[in-house]
């Protein structure tokens, strides 16, 4: 049999261009989440999910369900986290030009949001490995850098860790001007709201 059905893609919040899916046609229709982050209000604004003044009738919901565990019963929102970091990094990267602080990211993509926030309010650019991976993002463009000489590192090695604990950047970067780097290491990663009780 043959259905005409309608797609729409809604944006996901994951990482720049993530979408989900509302498939409506004649049988209903199902919305698949892929993976998804969405504020508070967020999915309210999304004209595209509303028929008039009601959000549409959805019979299915295929949902990426990386977080529906009890464990996870408290996830920060993106702002608190934001904040918290923000705060450290600030109070690291004021004491001397010599500490820095690295980003152990471990996915490619899904850190824009934290690298624009840091460079906008600390005024200092984030050091990654390649540009190209940004080139259709210009709006982050301003915000990230090749140039080793920074304060915050979001640059990646194979051995991320390994460089780390002998007091190395995954860069290699360990002094500027023959002075030694005093590095702190900070994870994003909402795992860490599962892996602990309070």
């Amino acid at each position: 049999q043959k259905e005409d059905i309608e797609v729409t893609l809604l944006p996901a919040g994951h990482c720049p261009g993530s979408v989900m899916f509302l498939f409506e046609g004649g049988n209903g229709t199902v919305l698949y989440t892929g993976d998804f982050r969405l504020a508070k209000g967020e999915a309210a604004r999304m004209e595209l999910l509303h028929s008039g003044t009601r959000v549409k009738d959805i019979q299915s919901v295929y949902l990426d369900t990386t977080f529906c565990d009890p464990k996870f019963y408290h996830i920060p929102s993106r702002e608190e986290c934001l904040n918290g970091i923000l705060e450290l990094v600030r109070s690291w990267t004021s004491l001397t030009r010599y500490h820095v602080v690295w980003l152990n990211c471990k996915a490619a993509y899904g850190y824009e949001y934290l690298f624009i926030n840091l460079s906008e309010e600390l005024g200092i650019k984030v050091h990654v490995n390649k540009l190209d991976m940004f080139r259709n993002m210009p709006e982050i463009l301003y915000h990230v850098t090749t140039d080793r000489r920074t304060q915050i590192h979001a640059c990646r090695h194979p051995r991320d860790d390994d460089c780390f604990r002998g007091n190395r950047l995954p860069c290699g970067m360990t002094c500027q001007n023959g002075t030694p780097l005093h590095i702190i290491s900070i994870k994003p990663s909402t795992m860490w709201f599962g892996e602990r009780i309070k």
